[in-house]
């Protein structure tokens, strides 16, 4: 097996990991506990809120990263048809573009947080380790593009 695709492959245990640790800790005020976000907290409290955010939350952030891994699967080991091999190319490259705007927003909602100063927001581990999820991704599609 391709180093490319071990590492392809590594992402279908990493994103998941990534979904369910802290990305963000966050707390009213600095005396009490903080209480920890990952993206699966969050997508269960926009459920409760606005179902249709969610599902959207959902495709971006969990769907689209696993389709993409298992599109890079099949591209990487010679399993699609050279046809349909040049129509998966471009969705790829779009996929990994997307996924890259969830660590961009992460990182807005940081900001505006510590401007407000009403309370505490710290950068939890998982935050890393997803974007190093979407890296890794973004990265292997370009790779792969300049390759074939």
């Amino acid at each position: 097996m391709s180093k490319l695709r071990l590492l392809n492959l590594s992402l279908l245990i990493l994103f998941p990991i990534a979904w369910a640790a802290p990305l963000l800790k966050a707390g009213l005020l600095p005396l009490f506990a903080l209480s920890e976000i990952s993206v699966l907290s969050g997508i269960g409290a926009l459920w409760e809120k606005d179902k249709f955010l969610a599902l959207v939350v959902v495709f971006f952030a969990i769907l689209a990263p696993i389709g993409k891994v298992l599109a890079m699967e099949g591209l990487l080991s010679g399993r699609l048809s050279d046809n349909l091999s040049e129509r998966v190319k471009p969705w790829l490259y779009h996929l990994g573009r997307l996924a890259m705007a969830d660590v961009f927003l992460i990182a807005i909602y940081i900001t505006v947080a510590k401007g407000i100063g009403v309370g505490r927001l710290e950068v939890g581990w998982g935050l890393y380790l997803f974007t190093l999820c979407v890296l890794v991704s973004l990265g292997l599609s370009i790779f792969t593009k300049k390759k074939t």
